[in-house]
């Protein structure tokens, strides 16, 4: 070692720097809490990049805009029923009566310096926080994400989208504005429409006959503390899960079920999250001010007596008020007493119908595959043509209920027989499904179809070549490796096969009679699936491209072996070049 190189001291010992004030605040803090030790792995956690993951992002950072323009509401909102007279700024309203919730709301939008942008970021705000969450259900479905171990975690995300979807309904109805009013009533309605216990949940929730004088304060109550405590717990433990579990990751070299691979959450991910913070902000800032939403000056203040025609709720509830409007006129009377099963049937059994369906999608399919394996790699939704088709047909029927809850704006708009619309929806939301998931099914099936070829034959050219026979070919060259990768990374199914319905005594095994069942829903869930081919077939596909590209090389004026024959040698032949 070159000793003059080394820095030495001969007048002391080296000695540890002081530590500063916030090095002895964190290791004081982590001697007695633990944090550094716990946050030093999680915060060179892993994330896979891909532009798909950035749904869910969009539905935490909308909720994340939610609470904070909320919080600014909450400082001028008053939530009581108490009626008032108007004197605000609003000329067209003033003088009249009306709730201190609605007057207040009022005041915000006129009198409150950026409380209208504030009440159209939050409405805005809500809309996307539900789309997103949507949108991101969906993705994380058709690639499979939902598979073991991530089955609670779908649990979780369903009870987020119920719960917002409520958080929402509470939130539109607090200016006690017409609309909104109106649709107040409807709920009353509903609960009422409920066997035995309806009529006592209403009189709970108005204090007494509607409209009452505690609704506004009570929906306040579950829309500002009830509800967001739910949602922050539901979301934390979301995220808890999705570190735990690691996140999916799209198959890719180098990626395996074992890994992932990505960026850490320290330095990259965080950033690049906190930049899409502020764009999802910047995109409802502006929205909030350019786009007008819920203009409640327009309706003036709630009146029992009056409904505002062509009225809608907002879109995320859409789909059980169309189910309502379809739904034929059925009524039982018992004993003096109605069963309204034309509102019951539509709005209080077929959301909670849809919604437990939507809950146990992961463990219908573990059960009808039998797969129990752990899965880390998502799946492309062409190679699970029924789970797909599935999720289309589900889709199909949320579509028509919800275009059956415009029926009347449709029939003004179209000039259609309001009758003829709901007649032909009362049949569409029957056969829709059927016919979106068969065709659904083909298509993804024709899919995997193209890739097999792809894998055997190799990419269409637009290359024609002209046998000396005078036949044409179109020629195939094999498609890039890491194409290749895509199209083989999945798995081959397996078909599950029942045991014996009895044991060595002659017993009936536990779940027997339903091993049949499962038996033929695993059949159908894999019938006609395209398994990804053999290392065998591959080989003999890789064989028969070379001895083809041997027997063209001449056609090309090239010799098997690369040398190029002059105009004079050349095959008799020729190449036509058509566009690809």
């Amino acid at each position: 070692m070159d000793t003059s190189k080394v820095a030495t001291s001969n007048s002391s010992a080296a000695t540890a720097k002081k530590p500063g004030k916030a090095g002895v605040v964190a290791n004081w803090a982590d001697e007695r809490l633990g944090l550094g030790t716990a946050m030093k792995k999680n915060l060179r956690k892993v994330f896979p990049d891909h532009w798909s993951f950035m749904l869910g992002e969009i539905a935490l950072w909308s909720f994340v805009v939610l609470l904070l323009t909320g919080v600014f509401l909450t400082f001028w909102y008053r939530p009581s029923m108490a009626e008032v007279t108007y004197m605000g700024s609003y000329d067209q309203l003033r003088g009249l009566h009306m709730s201190e919730a609605m007057a207040s709301t009022l005041n915000l939008s006129f009198d409150v310096r950026g409380g209208l942008l504030m009440r159209q970021m939050h409405h805005w705000a809500a809309n996307i926080f539900i789309a997103s969450m949507m949108i991101h259900l969906l993705r994380v479905y058709f690639t499979g994400a939902f598979r073991k171990p991530r089955e609670l975690n779908w649990v979780i995300g369903s009870l987020l989208l119920l719960l917002g979807t409520l958080e929402g309904f509470t939130g539109y109805s607090l200016p006690d504005d017409l609309l909104s009013g109106t649709g107040i009533r409807a709920a009353d309605g509903f609960m009422k429409s409920m066997p035995v216990i309806g009529s006592y949940m209403s009189f709970f929730l108005f204090g007494g006959e509607f409209p009452g004088d505690s609704i506004i304060p009570r929906l306040y109550t579950i829309h500002v503390l009830l509800l967001p405590g739910i949602l922050l717990a539901l979301i934390a433990a979301h995220m808890l899960l999705l570190v735990y579990h690691k996140h999916t990751q799209w198959p890719g070299p180098g990626r395996t079920e074992e890994n992932v691979v990505g960026f850490p959450m320290l330095p990259v991910y965080a950033a690049k999250a906190g930049g899409f913070f502020f764009i999802v902000f910047g995109v409802t800032a502006l929205m909030g001010g350019l786009l007008n939403i819920n203009s409640v000056w327009k309706l003036g203040p709630y009146d029992p007596t009056k409904v505002t025609a062509g009225s809608q709720p907002d879109w995320y509830m859409g789909w059980p008020d169309g189910a309502l409007r379809i739904m034929p006129g059925w009524e039982t009377h018992l004993f003096g007493y109605t069963m309204a099963w034309n509102v019951f049937l539509p709005i209080i059994v077929l959301p909670g119908l849809m919604f437990t369906i939507l809950m146990l999608l992961p463990f219908l399919e573990s059960w009808i595959t039998g797969d129990k394996r752990d899965h880390h790699l998502l799946e492309r939704p062409r190679n699970a043509p029924t789970r797909t088709a599935l999720m289309v047909a589900l889709m199909t029927f949320y579509g028509l209920m919800w275009a059956a809850g415009g029926n009347d704006i449709i029939a003004i708009k179209l000039h259609l027989s309001i009758n003829q619309i709901t007649y032909f929806m009362r049949v569409a939301v029957f056969l829709g499904p059927v016919i979106a998931f068969m065709i659904t099914r083909r298509w993804c099936i024709s899919l995997q179809r193209h890739d097999e070829n792809k894998l055997l034959h190799g990419y269409e050219t637009g290359v024609i070549m002209r046998s000396p026979e005078g036949g044409y070919s179109e020629r195939h060259l094999p498609i890039a490796p890491s194409s290749a990768y895509t199209l083989t990374a999945r798995d081959r199914e397996e078909v599950w096969t029942p045991g014996s319905t009895t044991d060595e005594n002659g017993v009936a095994a536990p779940g027997g009679r339903l091993s049949g069942l499962r038996a033929k829903l695993n059949e159908l869930w894999y019938a006609d699936n395209v398994q990804k081919p053999t290392a065998a077939e591959l080989e003999a596909a890789h064989h028969h491209a070379e001895h083809e590209h041997e027997l063209q090389a001449p056609l090309e004026g090239h010799s098997a072996d690369g040398h190029q024959f002059d105009g004079h040698h050349a095959v008799e032949g020729e190449t036509l070049r058509g566009k690809h």
